[in-house]
């Protein structure tokens, strides 16, 4: 019988089926960026806000005051009584009632440059000019609440986490394609009910949920578009990254133009519902089929994908070849049992932790000089793009592990000059850190594809999604490390980014090439590349 590999070459490794596939399961890269870096505009500061005095809504209906004259006698006496505060998180400790006079609330204060009013400080009384502009003013995530927007995010990559394992695991055991679709309608109900959430406790769940399901689409659709490619062709999972990137440049655009959090929302979580549709035009995955011993499903799809590129199967591939290894559920001693896959396991999983880590932590670090915020996202975003394109160029003539260890080291001494460079040379320090966010970002890139080719069929969406993992473990310290570090010594933390990287490109450089070979079916496949 012959091999999965040899019917493929048969139906076509990149015909116009493959092709149409890999066009519509990208789209998904666009909504999970989305998701991914939608809490820079959904939790945006508000631009004028201030801390309400006790009694000051009823007496600003009494006297038929505007916002800006109850804000007027709100802040004034604390800038002349205490020109430090700017009465966004502190108020007068007082009460205003129903003998306050309209035309001089503050006449009985007396001297109010004495600087001796008494001030409280602000719980849940704030006042905002745009009250349903973004999270932070919807929730009241201002001054001693401020850690609380820092939390959201936290409970997103939480969400990442636990869908690398539910939903990695479930993908193995019970199809690619219906964890798919099961986690698109997820996003999109979850997305749904955050934009509406009554409450912050609400919307953290759903958030939380939101990424369980995002990262099953991620990481489900790229190992469907691998899977059915030949091996030539793998390196269209850096292309998937691509519209990854474009949707960070289109998230901007969306929130330049919807007015509130909630719309910005819903615009980023409905797209989702469309992806059901891939149900009659996406096939599950025949790769996993046949290694659920559904041999006559992978055929007939195979049939399918040769109709479709224009080719015709041969009368003698009535069957396929079907894995010998007895079909389990997976689990992480299976990543570990043999000697290479633990090897492959361990670096990968440092891979994975040093590239989001180091990736999140330069974003946060380099940021864009003043300017407007719609277009200074837009251009990160850009930036990202000359990654893919050299990853391209170099990937298939040179091999995977050369470009992956050259990326982290470029990285990591990007980093170190970056640390030493000095400060009256601006230009020059933005010119290197973007040089060593380059370096990380095809790194980032790079490793997506090394994952899937290290690990067997049996266990590829276990072990990538595993793998994956300590991306968004890696993602959730960065800004920890990031800040307290800076406050020790403000290069510090790059210090710290420049020897992970170093050691990583050091480790990579022990896995084997993969470029033009099959994808393992079985661990002893594995175990055989050298």
């Amino acid at each position: 019988m012959p091999s999965f590999d040899e019917v493929l070459k048969e139906a076509g490794e990149f015909g116009r089926f493959q092709k149409r596939v890999f066009f519509l399961l990208c789209q998904t890269g666009i909504t999970f960026s989305f998701l991914f870096a939608s809490v820079v505009f959904l939790g945006q500061a508000p631009d004028n806000y201030w801390c309400r005095i006790p009694g000051a809504a009823e007496l600003s209906e009494r006297c038929g005051w505007t916002l800006e004259e109850e804000r007027y006698f709100t802040v004034l006496p604390l800038h002349l009584g205490n020109g430090s505060s700017s009465g966004e998180c502190e108020r007068l400790d007082i009460v205003w009632d129903t003998s306050t006079s309209c035309a001089s609330p503050l006449s009985h204060y007396g001297n109010l440059s004495a600087r001796n009013l008494l001030l409280a400080t602000c719980h849940d009384n704030w006042v905002y000019k745009q009250p349903h502009s973004s999270i932070t003013s919807e929730y009241n995530l201002v001054c001693g609440n401020a850690w609380m927007l820092d939390l959201s995010q936290a409970i997103l990559n939480l969400g990442f986490l636990a869908g690398a394992f539910t939903l990695g695991y479930a993908a193995d055991r019970y199809g690619r394609i219906l964890i798919y679709l099961l986690s698109c309608l997820g996003v999109g109900i979850c997305g749904i009910i955050v934009a509406f959430a009554p409450n912050f406790t609400v919307f953290l769940i759903f958030r939380f949920l939101q990424g369980v399901f995002g990262k099953g689409t991620w990481m489900t659709c790229y190992v469907i578009v691998t899977e059915i490619v030949g091996s030539d062709q793998r390196i269209i999972g850096i292309a998937i990254q691509i519209f990854f990137t474009l949707g960070i440049m289109i998230l901007p655009g969306i929130a330049y133009l919807v007015p509130t959090w909630q719309g910005i929302q819903l615009a980023i979580s409905l797209p989702n519902f469309l992806f059901l549709l891939y149900y009659w035009v996406v096939p599950e995955s025949p790769r996993w089929l046949l290694t659920r011993r559904k041999g006559e499903k992978a055929l007939k799809i195979m049939h399918n994908i040769a109709k479709h590129n224009g080719k015709y199967l041969s009368p003698h591939y009535s069957e396929i070849t079907v894995s010998n290894e007895e079909v389990s559920n997976p689990s992480f001693l299976d990543l570990v049992r043999t000697p290479r896959m633990r090897r492959n396991t361990l670096i990968l999983m440092y891979a994975w932790f040093t590239s989001a880590l180091i990736y999140q932590g330069l974003v946060m670090r380099l940021g864009i000089v003043g300017g407007n915020l719609y277009l200074d996202f837009f251009i990160s975003g850009a930036v990202e793009l000359p990654a893919a394109f050299l990853i391209l160029v170099t990937i298939d003539r040179i091999g995977r592990r050369l470009p992956f260890g050259i990326s982290n080291i470029v990285a990591g001494i990007a980093c170190l000059i970056t640390a030493f460079l000095p400060e009256d040379i601006p230009w020059l320090k933005t010119t290197v850190a973007t040089l060593g966010r380059l370096g990380i970002t095809m790194a980032f890139e790079i490793v997506y594809l090394v994952n899937i080719e290290l690990y067997p069929t049996t266990l590829r969406n276990f072990g990538v999604s595993l793998c994956s993992s300590l991306c968004d473990l890696g993602g959730i310290i960065a800004p920890f490390l990031l800040f307290r570090l800076a406050a020790i010594w403000l290069e510090l933390p790059l210090i710290i980014f420049s020897i992970l990287a170093l050691i990583c490109g050091l480790l990579v450089l022990l896995l084997p090439e993969t470029k033009g070979i099959s994808l393992p079916e079985t661990v002893e496949d594995v175990e055989q590349l050298s």
